[in-house]
């Protein structure tokens, strides 16, 4: 469920119309609902009641701070892969404690900066990793908490480039070397290792593959107590997808993706904290765009929009799907046509859907891409010297913008020529 619906023939946000926020802010835009975020993130919260449990919200799905301050308000706690996401999330005024570290490649600076500003937990990915976390921690004088992420070999199910749990992936440690791992974490006194970490991938339609990673790790938490290890945290990442469109089966629900969790682990006493990103955002948002042209082709229509490959790359990366719909409701029983929806960046890439069937349009009328509140604005770019899309927060009948588009002198101002030129 989303908070994007026809009213009166126009398409609104919450309580606001879409062209209202297109004539402030110009196109395109990225609008996210208040409403559908809050919902998203307490379905999960709910759905692990009766568990000692954190939600934290995995941040690289959208990332803007009035986002995470709106999140973080409902009680989320934030997972971040990067520096700059630990920058973010602090900024945005989440505390360290609430503050989950993953990612294979985190530097000593960052590193550093987590110990430093306050951390829930590093999740390790690797020994090398582990040795100069320990380093940095006993440089500091503290101790750092630490779960070990495995790699449980489950196949996800999903899009190879967003699957994580297998074991040619580049993520965590094989799970047959947890024992060993463990033993060697347990010896460096700059660490204190707290539970085990496990992520299989995004955009799963499944639970079956859940279940086998999240058995695997039950057995495992057995196994390191056994061997001396006081496991009290699971951290069992994200990935629960999400219907990017309307005629598909939907994926399961978070009701059933926790009890799933309080079959397969409930029974060890383990705190829980699970990292759903795309899930709270992707149907919470939506990238507006305009027509510029209807272009009539050989055997084939165009839409041309103003929206490009820059300003939403799943399709163009993962040959992704987003629903495209008119802001202005077609009437009732109109015929539609197929058209290419492109955008004008000069590469054939720059499609965002082929033989789509959508009503008559012209140049001026506004569309409006479902499901691109995840992985949409965190992932565009200036390519082509387009400016950053706009992002704008819908709370009931207010809107305001969270991210300006910069101007072409603000872009073009940042290159230094150097003095010998």
């Amino acid at each position: 469920m989303d908070h994007f619906l026809y009213r009166d023939g126009a398409l609104y946000a919450e309580d606001v119309p879409i062209s209202e926020i297109a004539a402030a802010v110009g196109t395109p835009f990225y609008v996210y609902s208040t409403a559908t975020l809050l919902r998203h993130f307490q379905l999960f919260d709910d759905a692990l009641d009766g568990m000692d449990h954190l939600v934290c919200y995995a941040m690289k799905a959208a990332s803007n701070q009035a986002i995470l301050k709106t999140l973080a308000q409902a009680g989320a706690g934030m997972d971040v892969v990067s520096g700059g996401e630990y920058l973010r999330a602090k900024a945005a005024g989440v505390p360290g404690d609430k503050i989950v570290f993953s990612g294979v490649g985190k530097t000593a600076d960052e590193i550093r900066a987590a110990l430093t500003g306050g951390i829930r937990q590093f999740n390790v990915e690797s020994e090398p990793e582990m040795e100069v976390i320990n380093a940095i921690a006993l440089e500091l004088g503290v101790v750092a908490p630490i779960t070990v992420r495995v790699n449980p070999d489950v196949d996800a199910k999903t899009h190879a480039k967003i699957a994580t749990g297998k074991s040619e992936n580049k993520f965590g440690i094989p799970i047959a070397r947890a024992s060993e791992v463990y033993a060697h974490a347990a010896s460096l006194p700059g660490l204190e290792v707290i539970g085990i970490d496990v992520h299989i991938g995004s955009q799963l339609t499944e639970l079956e593959p859940f279940e086998l990673a999240y058995t695997k790790v039950a057995e495992l938490t057995e196994k390191l107590r056994s061997e001396g290890h006081n496991i009290r945290r699971l951290d069992l990442g994200g990935g629960l997808g999400i219907p990017y469109t309307r005629a598909n089966d939907a994926p399961p629900l978070p009701v059933e993706y926790g009890a799933l969790i309080k079959k397969t682990l409930g029974h060890l006493g383990c705190e829980i904290e699970i990292e759903p990103g795309r899930l709270i955002a992707g149907n919470a948002g939506l990238m507006v765009s305009k027509v510029i042209y209807v272009k009539s082709g050989e055997g084939r229509d165009f839409l041309i929009l103003d929206g490009a490959m820059n300003d939403l790359i799943r399709p163009a990366m993962y040959e992704a799907h987003h629903d495209i719909v008119a802001v202005q409701e077609p009437a009732p029983g109109v015929e539609q046509q197929p058209y290419d929806i492109v955008g004008p960046v000069c590469e054939s890439g720059d499609t965002f859907a082929k033989e789509r069937n959508m009503p008559p349009l012209a140049p001026g009328d506004l569309v409006a891409f479902r499901s691109a509140g995840a992985y949409g604005a965190v992932m565009s770019s200036e390519y082509n010297t387009r400016p950053l899309i706009p992002e704008v927060l819908v709370h009931g009948d207010q809107f305001a913008v969270i991210r300006e588009r910069p101007s072409f002198d603000e872009i073009i101002n940042r290159d230094t020529i150097p003095e010998w030129l």
